[in-house]
């Protein structure tokens, strides 16, 4: 069975820029030196037993530091990522101050080989951007989660582009 993860997309819209998704860059050695397709939504594995939506605030909490923002949770459905693993993933609509971003940690050993363990930030940073930017830095599978959304929020009548790419 494909493993499973559960992810809670935070977006805002904004008068000038539209629609704007927080998304975080993943951190230790291997992500350090990367900026495209090394992006990611807050979320982490669960188990079976545990409700997704229980497992995508909890993610959230631990990879940025803080409780998501309360507001209506969004079902956003479940996205088959080229590993093979599904995320079942929810929006929410809110702020998130970045000044208080701080992620919990994960050691391994590096320099691979040398017996030294170290600890790493599970994601070392965060970001508000819009759609399009999140398509490029976004990991290649977490990116239909984005177009999803956006197609939902306009669906409901949202003004998901900015003045400036509206007027363009």
């Amino acid at each position: 069975m494909a493993k499973r993860s559960a992810a809670l997309l935070v977006y805002r819209l904004d008068a000038e820029r539209g629609l704007l998704v927080l998304i975080a860059h993943m951190g230790g050695p291997f992500w350090a030196r990367k900026n495209e397709r090394a992006w990611s939504i807050p979320k982490g594995e669960y188990e079976d037993g545990e409700e997704p939506r229980d497992a995508a605030f909890r993610e959230f909490a631990e990879e940025m530091g803080s409780q998501p923002p309360a507001g209506e949770i969004v079902e956003m459905g479940e996205f088959r990522q080229p590993s093979g693993k599904v995320i079942t993933t929810y929006a929410v609509e809110g702020e998130f101050e970045l000044s208080g971003f701080h992620s919990n940690t994960f050691e391994m050993e590096w320099p691979k080989g040398s017996g030294t363990i170290q600890a790493f930030p599970e994601v070392d940073r965060a970001d508000w951007v819009t759609p399009d930017r999140a398509g490029v830095l976004l990991v290649k599978g977490q990116v239909p989660i984005v177009q999803r959304l956006r197609d939902t929020l306009a669906e409901r009548g949202a003004a998901v582009d900015g003045a400036s790419e509206a007027a363009s």
